[in-house]
């Protein structure tokens, strides 16, 4: 509980803090700051290592390192923190930087690791993911529903960009949409996520393989935000949604490609849903704003988010029926095969399927607002 609530409090006020003081350039900030959480499982396994041996077998010592790490990192950044008069032009040379600066680090992660790993490299002991018993881990209706999104245009105009309040938001169509665009969509990589130490298991590779892959490039997908958040105040602007909706169609197909039997598409998927899931989950951040204004930010943004932990039960104990029945039932069997998570996958397919639909309502829906602003 504390450190669910925990978590939650650190990164509004961290998002908060971007906006504030970055108020031109907070998508880029958010992009490049989000980043590195993408490679905080890697992290955390170099310092296992250090600590145990590259062949260490007890996995206690992650515990040990979520005690010790935050609170270490906390007082040695606390001196820096303070307030300081908001940043409003001259950040691109400095931004350009960072982001050179985190994508070499980036490239040399999976250089070294993720490569090696996968092509025959030494495999890294103890680095199980997110095993968690198969997951966290007429004709009238139609017409009406076309209308609907057809009519609500004008709705949107009104309102996307204007400050809501909770009522105001929870009455609006287009965050009921956009609710069920990030549910589907990087709710369900972080599910995925969730399972890639059972999912190795069944296809009979190694653990820490997925894991690299998964972790890397979910970095890369949240470092892409930085620059794509440039995209949406230059003459040429693509608003957030278009950039939600067109990375939402690939992460759909990766799934289904996930039921393919060779390690090459498993690999290959895992990596798509790992870039598009960490691209999706920073341009949230910004894409809350530009719908619902900034006002509200840290109420709102944490009420789209309740979709993650209501999300990782349904999607996450359908994994787990599903896996549990194919192992032999009663809790007690390791599945091993295909068919663990063949119709798991066929299910979060469809539903991130749906989702992509749902994108590009969402896309249409808003597209003039934002344009104008």
């Amino acid at each position: 509980m504390l450190a669910g609530n925990s978590i939650c409090w650190v990164n509004t006020a961290c998002y908060v803090a971007s906006m504030r003081e970055f108020p031109n350039d907070h998508g880029v900030v958010v992009g490049l700051a989000t980043s590195y959480t993408g490679l905080s499982a890697k992290i955390y396994i170099v310092i296992a290592q250090v600590i145990l041996g590259k062949n260490f077998t007890s996995k206690s010592i992650y515990l040990l390192l979520n005690a010790v790490v935050p609170i270490g990192l906390a007082i040695v950044t606390a001196p820096f923190l303070t307030e300081s008069k908001p940043s409003m032009n001259g950040n691109g040379r400095g931004l350009s930087a960072v982001f050179v600066l985190a994508g070499i680090t980036g490239a040399r992660v999976v250089g070294r690791r993720a490569v090696g790993e996968v092509f025959g490299g030494n495999p890294v002991e103890g680095a199980s993911y997110g095993e968690r018993g198969g997951g966290l881990g007429g004709d009238g209706g139609e017409v009406v529903e076309v209308r609907e999104v057809k009519g609500g245009e004008e709705e949107s105009k009104k309102s996307v960009g204007s400050e809501h309040g909770v009522w105001k938001l929870v009455r609006s169509v287009d965050f009921w949409l956009y609710f069920l665009v990030y549910l589907c969509g990087g709710t369900m990589g972080l599910v995925y996520a969730n399972n890639l130490g059972q999912v190795a298991n069944s296809r009979g590779v190694q653990e820490a393989a997925l894991l690299s892959i998964s972790s890397t490039f979910g970095f890369f997908g949240k470092l892409s935000a930085a620059p794509l958040s440039l995209f949406t105040r230059s003459k040429y602007m693509v608003s957030r949604p278009a950039f939600v909706a067109t990375l939402m169609v690939p992460m759909a197909g990766s799934f289904f490609l996930l039921l393919v039997p060779t390690k090459a598409f498993l690999f290959f998927s895992t990596a798509i849903i790992g870039m598009c899931t960490g691209a999706i989950t920073s341009i949230a951040v910004s894409m809350t704003a530009d719908l619902f204004g900034l006002e509200k930010f840290s109420v709102n943004h944490n009420i789209v988010v309740a979709n993650i932990p209501i999300g990782s039960f349904v999607f996450g104990y359908i994994a787990a029926l599903i896996y549990d029945k194919e192992g032999g039932g009663g809790g007690r069997g390791l599945c091993v095969g295909m068919h663990c998570y063949s119709k798991t996958f066929v299910i979060w397919g469809s539903i991130c399927t749906f989702g992509a639909l749902l994108s590009f309502v969402l896309y249409v829906r808003t597209r003039k607002a934002l344009s104008k602003r």
